[in-house]
């Protein structure tokens, strides 16, 4: 977890490293750089972006300027994938200025994806789905998450539906199984004892 210390009652905070971004993704890519260093092992940096609270964490909508989002709430997740290459970032089920976390296109794919060139998996939270009508599988997907979880039926048919409709890509879906399977292939899981 790489969320800041932004409130002490936060539920989580003795699994986030600090109030710093800087200290925070020093201190992720370098846990990443070490789990790393054992063929075939990655890591999942989380909870990507501005989960900073459990309270009402399902239905909380973080309204911050661009500059607060970049300098304090992405910088440690961008340190740690420039720096240390992770497998994976899990998204969270908060809102960024009224935009789901898992469905946001602006952080997934541009910011993570084309600013700092992040060619690994992203996958959503537990039941992120769940979260209302605006936080969709189909949603998840178009934003540039690759797996979501659980991947219960109700995603299952959202995504076909998407798919007939010509909402969501053919291309966009086989662009997430190919990351998909490249993760399965850097990882040691298709390895003989």
């Amino acid at each position: 977890g790489m969320n800041i210390h932004r409130n002490p009652l936060c539920g989580r905070n003795f699994e986030y490293y600090s109030e710093d971004p800087l200290i925070s993704g020093t201190m992720a890519a370098a846990i990443t750089q070490g789990v790393q260093s054992v063929a075939g092992v990655g890591t999942t940096i989380k909870h990507f972006a501005c989960n900073n609270q459990e309270d009402n964490r399902m239905a909380s909508d973080s309204i911050l300027s661009e500059r607060a989002l970049r300098e304090i709430y992405l910088k440690g997740f961008e340190i740690a994938v420039r720096t240390s290459s992770p497998f994976a970032i899990m998204t969270r089920y908060n809102k960024i200025n009224g935009i789901h976390a898992a469905n946001c296109y602006d952080t997934c794919t541009k910011v993570a994806r084309k600013e700092w060139g992040f060619g690994g998996l992203i996958m959503t939270d537990w039941t992120t789905t769940h979260n209302g009508p605006d936080c969709t599988a189909s949603g998840c997907m178009r934003a540039g998450n690759d797996l979501v979880m659980p991947g219960c039926e109700n995603d299952h048919q959202n995504m076909r539906e998407e798919l007939a409709s010509g909402s969501l890509k053919i291309e966009d879906l086989k662009r997430s199984v190919a990351r998909l399977v490249d993760c399965v292939m850097q990882s040691n899981f298709c390895e003989k004892d």
